[in-house]
């Protein structure tokens, strides 16, 4: 299908991800693990997607990546749709899973020239992306042996420099800390604001509420499928009276568990 032609201020204003009215039913309906959810992402921007174990959050990314089908209501990427235009709107971002499975039997550059070759990355970017990254994830002397033999954290950091070796307007990552020492998580949290800083947008689904308070710009909260709260972070916690993160979720959370 054709591109849509982009001018600067279209897009500038396009939205780089839009979810409309989606809706992923289980055991023939009964049990809606995400139930008519909408909310969209901006450029430049870091976007915190919370919510508590089964809340939905993994299913709504799965289909936004287009590993789950949508099979009620739109997903589209920097305007395409990810059912109607899956290569398109792929080639636009990039994705860490909560648990990074990737080619055991490569080796860390082996796995990252194949996503280079995918998204058709010239050899100078390719080795440009790849030692910064290597670098400030201290994976250097890890980079030429075989994935199979990494520890879990290893593996998350080569799935992020496989994510970034495209350099997406879109990054989407789902509980990325998990398994990341506190040098990783730090040297991931820098890498997520330089993306926003460059007019890039990040989508993360967390567990932990201090980090997304400190680095997101927006946030959505969801409840057994459902938005219960999106907005500006700063203007979330002045409504709620300057509450932290933590004490807004659990009250929202709170407050729907008991309607």
């Amino acid at each position: 299908m054709d591109r849509i032609v982009e001018t600067d201020s279209i897009k500038n204003n396009m939205k780089m991800l839009d979810i409309e009215h989606v809706t992923m039913a289980y055991a023939n309906g009964k049990i809606k693990a995400v139930d008519d959810l909408s909310f969209s992402l901006n450029r430049g921007e870091i976007f915190g997607f919370l919510g508590a174990n089964g809340a939905g959050k993994t299913t709504t990314i799965k289909m936004a990546t287009g590993i789950l089908p949508v099979k009620s209501g739109n997903i589209r990427i920097a305007g395409y749709d990810i059912t109607q235009q899956p290569i398109e709107a792929k080639r636009n971002f990039g994705f860490v899973p909560d648990s990074p499975i990737i080619f055991d039997k490569y080796t860390g550059r082996e796995y990252v020239d194949f996503l280079g070759d995918i998204y058709g990355v010239g050899k100078q970017d390719r080795e440009r992306v790849t030692s910064d990254l290597l670098k400030r994830f201290s994976l250097e002397d890890a980079f030429d042996k075989r994935i199979s033999g990494y520890s879990h954290g290893m593996k998350q950091k080569i799935a992020i420099i496989g994510a970034l070796i495209h350099s997406p307007d879109l990054w989407i990552l789902d509980e990325p800390m998990m398994g990341l020492d506190p040098p990783a998580a730090f040297a991931l949290k820098e890498l997520m604001k330089e993306h926003r800083d460059a007019g890039k947008t990040v989508f993360f689904s967390t567990h932990v509420l201090d980090v997304a308070e400190k680095i997101c710009d927006r946030v959505a909260i969801i409840n057994k499928g459902k938005l219960i709260l999106c907005g500006d972070m700063e203007e979330i916690k002045k409504a709620k009276g300057d509450e932290s993160l933590e004490d807004i979720f659990m009250s929202v959370a709170g407050e729907t568990e008991n309607a």
